[in-house]
């Protein structure tokens, strides 16, 4: 359900009567409830992004009696014959909603351009400032007219590579809102994941200063407005274009009670425990508040543990890294599932599991894995994809793709998956900053087919 855009007298009005102090559990409560149960839903993306290469052979490639496999045991799924981590008993009951790519490929071993390249599914190079897959595709299945923005990114790691998570040529229109930057040296040292609390994932500046009334609120966000206007017409061009828009949005989101969309405090204490109490947790609650209310992409990052930003970066002590992050992906990747599910999204909402590369089968002197970008696993669930499956294998040293079973799956060629699950055609293209169309999904790609509902 699109919802109009606010004028500046009808923000006014709004504010007059009160409408803007409406409870989560009056109007907005009711237009979730619309919005889940409308034929016409526009469909969404989460994408759960594990910061730092997770280890596939730990997680959904294990090779259990191999040397390379490590200590870890399979558990059975609920599709006979998949078997994933003993440490994801949860997300094993959910298999029949999901599909393990076991055959991904790419030749990027470094952070920075491995992360660019799995969030734009293009390489860095020359002039061209690709989007990152959040701008690009909520661009494709957001709504332009929405209160909230089309694109919230939860606690981004963003050191390695900052233009992995901009918008690029597309503008600061689709830039997305971040909430939770680990980046912030303050929430290592306060321990990260093992220290949240609620204004970790707190959007600021939402209300005016303390001592301004509303009336004085408005009439100075007022003043700003026709300033900015009278600037963008003596100065006609896209950045005055793309920053009055982004504003309006601003005040709009302020001035509307979209705002407590972000309010995770709202849901009842079992929710809130079922997800987990920290930040990815937390994280994935509020990406199921948003797509509730319409956000076409939200990004959920998990690496920050004990201090370290990046702790699927497990070059030493993988074991126990793996363990403790499969602790908390566990409860509330499924807690998502099933929210998911009871609320009637799953099938418009397509989520997104994966890192920058995998690591290295073989395990090195510090009880460690390294990079590995030869073989290794992403995972696809919920809208649009034909779940109970896995497309491709390694080979029993888990070493190489083993073409035997499937063909190897470039970042390209997931990418265009990823469109297809969500209804869209790979091949569009948007013009780039040097003027040169660019598809969303490199030109040759192949989407897996097999993986993607009809």
């Amino acid at each position: 359900m699109a919802t109009p855009l606010l004028s500046r007298r009808e923000l006014l009005q709004l504010s007059a009567a009160g409408v803007t102090t409406l409870s989560v559990s009056g109007w907005l409560g009711a237009f979730a409830d619309e919005n889940a149960n409308n034929p016409q839903r526009r469909r969404s993306c989460i994408l759960l992004w594990m910061n730092g290469g997770p280890s596939q052979i730990d997680t959904f490639d294990l090779k259990p009696g191999h040397a390379n496999g490590g200590p870890f045991y399979e558990t059975q799924t609920n599709v006979p014959g998949i078997r994933i981590s003993e440490h994801l008993p949860r997300i094993a009951r959910h298999m029949d909603k999901m599909a393990i790519v076991r055959s991904m490929s790419s030749r990027e071993g470094d952070h920075g351009r491995g992360t660019f390249l799995m969030h734009t599914g293009y390489l860095p190079q020359g002039p061209i400032q690709y989007p990152t897959m959040g701008s690009f595709l909520s661009k494709e299945i957001g709504d332009p007219e929405a209160a909230l923005p089309n694109f919230v990114s939860i606690a981004p790691y963003r050191l390695f590579s900052p233009g992995s998570f901009a918008p690029g040529y597309l503008g600061p229109t689709y830039a997305p809102l971040i909430v939770g930057d680990i980046t912030n040296p303050n929430f290592n040292a306060r321990g990260g994941q093992n220290a949240y609390d609620d204004a970790m994932l707190r959007v600021s500046d939402m209300a005016p200063p303390t001592g301004t009334s509303r009336q004085q609120s408005d009439n100075r966000i007022g003043v700003l407005q026709d300033m900015e206007r009278d600037f963008a017409a003596s100065h006609p061009g896209a950045a005055p274009a793309s920053h009055m828009t982004a504003y309006n949005r601003a005040v709009r989101l302020m001035r509307t009670n979209a705002r407590t969309a972000f309010n995770i405090e709202d849901e009842p204490a079992r929710v809130r425990d079922a997800y987990g109490r920290n930040i990815f947790g937390q994280g994935c609650l509020l990406a199921r508040r948003l797509v509730e209310r319409g956000v076409a992409f939200v990004e959920v990052t998990l690496g920050a543990l004990n201090g370290n930003p990046v702790a699927w970066d497990s070059h030493g002590q993988n074991f126990q890294i793996v363990r403790q992050l499969s602790g908390i992906l566990d409860p509330a990747w499924a807690a998502l599932m099933e929210d998911l599910q009871q609320r009637g999204l799953l099938d418009s909402t397509l989520i997104v599991w994966m890192g920058e590369f995998g690591r290295t089968p073989r395990i090195n002197q510090q009880q460690g894995r390294d990079h590995y970008p030869n073989a290794w696993s992403a995972v696809l669930a919920g809208g649009g994809i034909r779940g109970g499956q896995v497309y491709g294998a390694t080979t029993a040293d888990g070493t190489a793709v083993d073409t035997a079973a499937g063909r190897a799956v470039s970042v390209p060629d997931f990418m265009a998956t990823v469109c297809r699950g969500l209804g869209l055609d790979p091949a569009t293209a948007n013009m780039s900053n040097v003027g040169r169309p660019i598809r969303l999904a490199d030109h040759g790609a192949r989407a897996v087919t097999e993986l993607v509902r009809a």
